[in-house]
């Protein structure tokens, strides 16, 4: 016997998987594409496929991961096929970040390879466990460990450079 949902039920779930979700898949496929038409897309893609495939999830946590699980596939295709077109002003990304901290962070992420920066977006934005990502990602939580190392080396450098400029401009 099939269940019938109703278009009531339809819309009010929608309601609540955008307002749960929207912003923070905004902000990985912002940071994954540095393009704030296609992250609009890429997200809109996510709610599509999630409306035509209704899936059932066991829990919230499982739910959040198939949100994220898509958004980032999505981004990954689109990268792979040159989609991109503009790149997202580095200024404007405070517009879409939680709070002030953030910022540096996310402008810091985003020059990083595509590897570092998805483990590291989940992990210190999105507040995610090392094992969590890897079941995102589907990859091994060494993969995560090894990812987030090297990306923090790389922010790391980064940050040393930045400031060895700024110590020379004095």
């Amino acid at each position: 016997m099939q269940q019938v949902i109703s278009t009531t039920d339809i819309e009010i779930n929608i309601d609540r998987i955008i307002d749960t979700y929207g912003n923070m898949l905004f902000r990985i496929c912002l940071v994954i594409l540095c393009n704030e038409s296609d992250a609009e897309d890429a997200v809109q893609d996510t709610f599509i496929k999630y409306l035509s495939k209704v899936p059932t999830f066991n829990d919230s946590e499982h739910e959040k991961a198939w949100f994220i699980t898509v958004a980032t596939n999505r981004c990954k295709n689109m990268r792979r096929y040159n989609i991109i077109r503009r790149h997202l002003d580095i200024n404007d990304l405070q517009l879409y970040c939680k709070n002030e901290e953030n910022y540096g962070l996310l402008e810091a992420l985003m020059k990083l390879p595509h590897k570092q920066k998805v483990v590291l977006l989940l992990h210190y934005v999105e507040g995610y466990k090392v094992e969590e990502i890897a079941k995102i990602l589907t990859i091994t939580v060494a993969a995560v460990k090894k990812r987030l190392q090297r990306g923090r080396e790389l922010l790391r450098q980064s940050y040393r450079e930045e400031e060895q400029y700024w110590m020379n401009v004095k």
